[in-house]
């Protein structure tokens, strides 16, 4: 048994490993677990959980230490031992708000929260939108790699029997030229393809995350769309979430607004150590905040956050209509790839593949040359090529919607 030398084990760890191959749904799985942004929503999402807790305590209280009456005339001057107004006092004051305005703070708080949410939700989309539209142009990149492969050893079949022909005479010298101009267009449309397939794939590694460029297996996502599933799910896109903890943050300003016409109070108890002589002292009060001016502080304040209030109602329509216009545009646009798609399957590639037979068929009878043939196969090139651009259309087009607009465990 040979053994490994120390030189080509190193080679060998040099090598970078190659990521195991992705269907669809393990890639939008991974994307979701690997993303940055999304732990990052998770943190803000339990920052405001935990601030939460606060919304409803009560304030610090406060603890008071002093020298009350000390003494700076008269006989007991500097010596407050002997003074029988003279104490050393330890109080405690707590400040109590009226239960309206902390019942408005935690309305806002619990608004905050649904704000977080409906950011994570609409993070979590987007990592699985970006994520299944790198997978689909990396699917369909490849697939159009190997449709023009396939065209290409068609064309190279042909090209082999020019040179016969041309020694034979039964073709003209300039015919060689066409030749050459079928493999640079075929060549040209083979570079864009690879490029796209290497930018489809930076893309996939960039939502799924690792270090080696990761391969795809499996077949794409439905093409199909529930046009009537969708608008029903469109109250809980996060867009509207957003805008309903908004309203919420709103109404909540307007209640701790009106909440301000009603007094805070606080109750405070203090211990007055004072000469033995003269005795100690406890005492106890409340205080109670009086509104007097409610016309000048409070009402104005409360007639701006009503005004808030009702923008942020009317902001919301406006984002369930730009929603729903959304929808229906991104309907429109599906429906009118599939209409292409169904038109390129049944019309175009049919018909470009019956003039490329028909034209290989004369060509080997002698009737025509080899332009005419190459010709007709760049044609069919095309034409496959043009239908898997619908077919990626129309699954982009599903996905993109299905991951916009449908429920969350879609």
């Amino acid at each position: 048994m040979r053994s490994i030398t120390p030189l080509a084990m190193l080679l060998w760890l040099a090598i970078p490993a190659s990521a195991a191959p992705l269907t669809y749904d393990q890639a939008l799985a991974q994307a979701e677990a690997s993303a940055p942004s999304l732990a990052a929503r998770a943190a803000q999402l339990g920052a405001a959980r935990r601030a939460a807790q606060s919304a409803t305590a009560l304030p610090d209280p406060k603890l008071e230490v002093g020298i009350v009456g000390f003494p700076v005339s008269g006989p007991n001057a500097g010596n407050p031992a002997q003074d029988d107004f003279s104490s050393v006092r330890i109080g405690y004051e707590q400040d109590m708000p009226n239960a309206a305005k902390r019942r408005a703070r935690a309305t806002g708080a619990a608004a905050t929260i649904t704000t977080g949410e409906a950011a994570l939700i609409a993070e979590r989309r987007a990592v699985r939108l970006g994520a299944a539209l790198a997978w689909i142009d990396l699917y369909f990149a490849q697939a159009k790699l190997a449709a023009l492969d396939r065209v290409g050893q068609q064309v190279e079949t042909l090209v082999a029997t020019a040179p016969a022909r041309l020694a034979s005479g039964s073709a003209r010298p300039a015919q060689a030229i066409a030749p050459l101009q079928a493999r640079a267009l075929l060549g040209d449309a083979r570079a864009a393809l690879v490029a796209d397939a290497a930018k489809a794939r930076a893309a996939l590694r960039r939502w799924t995350g690792g270090d080696t460029d990761p391969g795809i297996a499996g077949t794409p996502p439905p093409a199909a769309v529930d046009a009537v599933a969708l608008r029903a799910a469109l109250p809980h896109l996060p867009e509207l979430r957003a805008a309903d903890a908004v309203n919420a943050t709103a109404a909540a300003e307007v209640d701790v607004a009106r909440a301000a016409k009603r007094p805070d109070w606080s109750w405070q108890v203090g211990y007055d150590r004072r000469n033995p002589q003269f005795g100690d002292m406890v005492s106890a009060g409340v205080k109670v905040e009086l509104p007097f001016f409610a016309r000048t502080r409070q009402d104005p304040l409360i007639a701006a956050r009503e005004l808030e209030a009702q923008g942020a109602q009317l902001g919301r329509a406006a984002v369930a209509r730009e929603a729903t216009a959304a929808l229906d545009s991104d309907l429109a646009e599906h429906a009118m790839h599939h209409d292409r798609l169904m038109r390129a399957r049944t019309a175009l590639l049919p018909l470009a593949e019956r003039r490329a037979a028909l034209e290989s068929t004369s060509y080997a009878a002698g009737s025509i040359d080899l332009a005419t043939v190459l010709e007709a196969q760049v044609a069919l090139a095309e034409a496959r090529l043009d239908l898997l651009t619908r077919e990626a259309d129309v699954v982009r087009d599903a996905a993109r919607l299905n991951l916009t607009y449908g429920s969350d465990d879609q």
